[in-house]
């Protein structure tokens, strides 16, 4: 396989898309949850925004009001903390430290040192409980000391989303290199994940290395599942998501395959993410409506299409950057705001720097 430079434009355009999508889901994703996508449409029916095509409008007397009006348009003033761009900051932050080096246990101290246990839910949480209950001093400062990890994934979450929207930083700094990616990606999911979630985390991943190396979405999906079981529920996930690119019930299609599952399990917001890029043809708006209109996990769905939709050089319409202006909120130790141009500069130099350690 060729290996792609790095580009700052494409960073920057995954930064902005990754977001602004996770923006455009946070408002609705407590309604998706509480009242599925029946309530969800309805409400944006009734805020007159469906299709989905700009930040969600604010209805009063509405669980978004009580949870997202921050995140509601003509409200925004910043991205907002959020746990999918907590991740992704947090692997810049790994990457800059540790870079090809990584391992899962530095994963685990850079959770002890920088992110809030309030801010993870599911099975980061479940293996953080894990984590501090049964560590050692000597693993906290640095010596592995015969804890063993593999207790942290042993949790009832193990195959949800949490892994999958931790993966997608390590696609972008890896272009042209989607092995390198799915191991990074994969090291990290590994404390919390087991299984299918494992490997969804590689795929996005690999995805997202794939695309500079690729002349289309279809050629980097390909590409992608190369480095994920064939027989995993992951690879025909993928496939069913990408089968319903021309369907004109793909999202009824979605929530009738996956009905049993949680809404933020790894194999239904999977295959939506698959459908709502490979479907938009090129338009980030009608990527980013579509999945987060389509329900389940709307807002890191939102955001991993924001990205994905970035990387493959769709152009981020300032109506969707400028109400947020650069700034951006986490809720990492230390950190409350980041700035976009920071991070872009930041991810840039990780990447150059994996590119250099290749050719070293």
């Amino acid at each position: 396989m060729n290996t792609v430079g790095v580009e700052a434009a494409r960073i920057r355009r995954a930064w902005q898309g990754r977001i602004s999508g996770c923006m455009l889901g946070k408002p609705v994703e407590l309604l998706s949850f509480q009242q599925g996508i029946a309530g969800l449409e309805m409400y944006l029916r009734q805020a007159q925004a469906y299709p989905l095509r700009n930040y969600v409008p604010l209805l009063e007397d509405t669980v978004v009001e009580r949870t997202g009006s921050a995140c509601c348009r003509g409200n925004i003033v910043r991205a907002e903390p959020d746990d999918d761009i907590n991740y992704t900051v947090l692997a810049l932050m790994l990457l800059e430290e540790k870079g090809i080096d990584l391992s899962t246990a530095d994963v685990a101290r850079a959770w002890l040192r920088l992110l809030p246990a309030g801010t993870t839910w599911t099975a980061e949480r479940a293996a953080y409980r894990t984590l501090l209950c049964e560590m050692s001093d000597e693993f906290v400062n640095g010596e592995d000391a015969g804890f063993d990890l593999t207790k942290c994934s042993d949790n009832d979450y193990n195959d949800w989303i949490g892994a999958q929207i931790r993966a997608d930083l390590y696609g972008w700094v890896c272009p042209g290199r989607p092995a390198l990616a799915a191991e990074l990606a994969t090291r990290d999911a590994s404390l919390s994940h087991r299984g299918e979630a494992l490997y969804a985390a590689a795929f996005i991943a690999a995805f997202g290395a794939a695309i500079p190396m690729t002349e289309d979405l279809d050629a980097a999906l390909d590409v992608a599942l190369q480095h994920v079981p064939g027989d995993s529920a992951v690879n025909a996930a993928v496939r069913f998501g990408q089968g319903l690119t021309t369907a004109s019930d793909a999202v009824a299609q979605l929530h009738e395959k996956y009905a049993d599952l949680a809404p933020v399990h790894s194999l239904n917001n999977l295959a939506l993410v698959v459908w709502a890029l490979c479907s938009a043809n090129g338009d980030f708006g009608v990527a980013v409506g579509n999945a987060v209109a389509a329900g389940w996990d709307t807002d890191c769905n939102g955001a991993t299409v924001g990205g994905l939709s970035g990387l493959a050089g769709d152009p981020i319409p300032e109506r969707w950057t400028k109400p947020w202006a650069g700034r951006v909120g986490v809720s990492l130790a230390g950190y409350s705001e980041l700035s976009l141009a920071d991070l872009v500069a930041r991810t840039v130099a990780v990447a150059q720097n994996l590119e250099e350690r290749k050719a070293a």
